[in-house]
């Protein structure tokens, strides 16, 4: 890979890295902070990523249990607050041959050295808008991380071509590794300095098409271009030892036509061409709305929401998957036969729902206001309907989002697992729902004076009227109803408190999921769905493969939509549960 270091630094801090001295640069992926040497490698007996009880000197080894992990942050010094800013590309190579054009878009991974509790934890991402039918995109996109260590870090920025349905075409990578930070580090400032990228990661076709089309020219090459300007901000606040993104805070919708008439939902075509909030398409690096949408009064739509909102997550936010069955953890950590079968299916059936393609919808809010809480009770849609929802927010503040709740079952696969893309620790998980109060009071309690909808009915909204914008009008009602991560509720606090601050003047109501009075007040949403909404039936059931093929059983499921299992998810129901295939052997021979 083509790397650019930073070179105009004094003399490297050494550190001690595994007994060896070296002069800053992480060799291993981690370093001991406050200059204590790490201990010797040694033969790993237990898995990382245990709960406390797991990390006590263990008299046994079976694996962790999962769920509430008090594993602390990192001890480590002040970090820096940097951002990033992704201004543009140019001679990528052709992603499609028809148009010699790519839809291209770069996808960044920022990697540091010792700031991760568990090896598992993910590192920080950030993905650019896709710009349509362009070789010279033109992206202006910032990102701002806190906490960057004084160590350094690495970025890779991978540049794709988006061919949704398909597999997205490589078309480069760059990697960026600044050995050290300090106060008075020059940074690379704007307009950016031009990075040469690796070619050999071209996708075949794309590399074939970029081969040919440059013959009609001279004095080109293969080599894609990446300007980008990295500028240090100042120190960072406290907690250190947790590096976070801050910025922008952003909003994604994504849309399925297809998954939207197999679960029968629909959605108003009520947003207007003059609406600049939603930018579902980009030409030529240039931002185009449409109102397609306001063609047709309803639509058949499954919607999936993500927003990006300001950190950091509190602390005592962080839950492992419990691994209840051996499957399980093999599935998360994709060994043996089973689990890399179980874990590949759980990525994609997250591509498919997480799906990016010329209908989705961007866009950027002012962080922690009233326009952030606004965009949120868009997405779920108010208090229309008494739609339920379940949501993941990880690590670093992605709070993801889908109408499901308990219809919309899934037989062999979590749903929490789908959301998260299989990350082994996350913050939080469980279902929410929204409910509209008669006045503008943003109370947070449980039964707030007054009238509540969808559970009973008030004047000045849904069903008979639009729904009205103050978000004081609103309680988020939100649990910890996840198998999977199984999040304490003893830290639900904390999570109010986050919310709280994304999303100023809405009320924000949080409940153990076993609460009997959360139980009834979810059944009035299931009731308030049969009145003023349409029941989702089960989708993710289907296999992803069948999904792709079922135009034409859609007319036949509408009917009977219990029908019999796909082939491939027999398959997986066999790899999950063996036992089912011997049931079923001795079945047949009787």
């Amino acid at each position: 890979m083509t790397e650019q270091t930073q070179t105009q630094t004094p003399p490297l801090a050494k550190i001690t890295v595994n007994g060896n001295t070296t002069n800053g640069a992480h060799t291993n992926g981690s370093a001991t902070m406050n200059g204590s040497a790490a201990p010797p490698n040694k033969t790993d007996t237990q898995p990382s990523g245990t709960s406390k009880e797991d990390s006590q000197p263990a008299k046994s080894k079976r694996r962790p249990r999962g769920g509430f992990d008090a594993t602390k942050l990192p001890d480590a010094p002040q970090g820096y607050t940097v951002r990033f800013t992704f201004h543009s590309a140019s001679n990528l190579a052709p992603g499609d041959l028809n148009t010699a054009a790519s839809d291209p878009y770069l996808h960044a991974t920022l990697k540091v050295a010792g700031l991760k509790r568990h090896k598992e934890d993910p590192d920080l991402t950030h993905r650019t808008r896709t710009l349509r039918k362009t070789l010279e995109p033109v992206w202006n996109e910032h990102w701002t991380v806190a906490n960057v260590p004084p160590t350094g870090f690495t970025l890779k920025c991978r540049l794709y071509d988006e061919d949704s349905p398909d597999k997205d075409d490589r078309l480069g990578n760059v990697t960026i590794k600044i050995p050290r930070l300090f106060k008075d580090w020059d940074g690379i400032p704007p307009p950016g300095r031009t990075f040469e990228g690796k070619k050999r990661v071209i996708s075949k076709r794309a590399y074939v098409v970029k081969a040919v089309t440059d013959l009609l020219k001279s004095n080109t090459h293969m080599s894609p271009l990446v300007k980008i300007s990295i500028e240090l901000l100042g120190p960072s606040d406290p907690p250190h030892g947790h590096m976070y993104t801050i910025g922008p805070a952003t909003w994604t919708q994504h849309f399925s036509p297809m998954i939207g008439r197999l679960a029968g939902t629909k959605v108003e075509g009520d947003k207007k061409e003059g609406d600049t909030q939603n930018q579902p398409q980009q030409t030529n690096g240039e931002s185009s709305s449409s109102g397609k949408q306001g063609t047709k009064n309803q639509r058949y739509e499954f919607q999936a929401n993500e927003m990006q909102l300001v950190g950091p997550i509190p602390p005592a936010l962080y839950h492992r998957f419990v691994a209840f069955r051996p499957i399980i953890g093999s599935m998360f950590m994709s060994t043996g036969i089973r689990g890399k079968i179980l874990n590949k299916a759980l990525h994609k059936q997250h591509n498919r729902i997480y799906n990016f393609d010329s209908s989705t919808e961007y866009g950027e809010i002012e962080s922690c206001s009233e326009e952030a809480t606004r965009q949120f009770l868009k997405m779920a849609n108010f208090d229309q309907g008494g739609r339920v929802f379940t949501y993941v927010l990880t690590l670093d503040s992605i709070f993801r989002f889908t109408e499901t709740g308990k219809e919309f079952g899934i037989d062999l696969l979590s749903k929490h697992t789908m959301h998260s893309d299989v990350e082994t620790y996350i913050a939080y998980s469980g279902e929410f729902f929204i409910r509209r109060l008669e006045k503008p009071t943003g109370s947070d309690a449980v039964d707030p004076k007054g009238k509540t909808h969808p559970t009973e009915k008030i004047p000045g909204g849904p069903p008979d009227e639009s729904p009205p914008q103050d978000p004081s009008f609103y309680q988020l009602v939100i649990d910890n109803d996840s198998g999977t991560y199984r999040p304490e509720k003893s830290v639900l606090p904390d999570l109010k408190a986050f919310f709280e601050k994304n999303f100023p003047g809405l009320g924000v109501v949080t409940m153990h999921w076993e609460n009997d009075e959360l139980q009834e007040m979810k059944d009035a949403q299931h009731a308030a769905k049969k009145d003023e909404g349409k029941i989702m039936r089960g989708v993710l059931n289907r296999s992803m493969s069948s999904i792709s093929s079922a135009e034409s059983e859609l007319d036949d499921r509408q009917e009977n939509w219990d029908a019999a299992k796909s082939k491939r998810e027999k398959v997986l129901e066999a790899l999950e549960q063996p036992g089912t295939v011997k049931d079923k052997a001795k079945h047949a021979i009787h």
